[in-house]
């Protein structure tokens, strides 16, 4: 590389669905493939609502969020991550790829 600098491998999702009714499903241009539980997925939502924008100390609690919660929608935001709109009613939150591959490294 010319300006001696390695590159990194942009890691994009090639498609996003779900995993039953409950779990959402990613399978990444790595050839990798996550499987997302949906509640535990609600509780990682990185909105306002749900973290504290000053400290970072997660608000939302675990037992607020139904044990049965799932994504009634999942829509593209941009060319980043995905919103989704939750049985619960709640949709503010934006889940980017990079947190979203980072959760299934977990």
């Amino acid at each position: 590389m010319a300006d001696g600098k390695k590159l990194e491998k942009i890691l994009v999702p090639l498609e996003v669905g779900r995993a039953g009714e409950h779990d959402i499903r990613i399978r990444w241009n790595d050839s990798s493939e996550s499987i997302y539980i949906a509640r535990k997925l609600r509780m990682e939502c990185p909105c306002a609502h749900c973290v504290d924008e000053t400290t970072g100390r997660r608000i939302l609690k675990e037992p607020a969020i139904a044990m049965d919660v799932r994504p009634a929608a999942i829509e593209p935001v941009g060319r980043y991550g995905i919103c989704i709109h939750w049985s619960d009613g709640h949709s503010t939150g934006i889940y980017t790829w990079e947190k979203l591959y980072g959760l299934a490294q977990r």
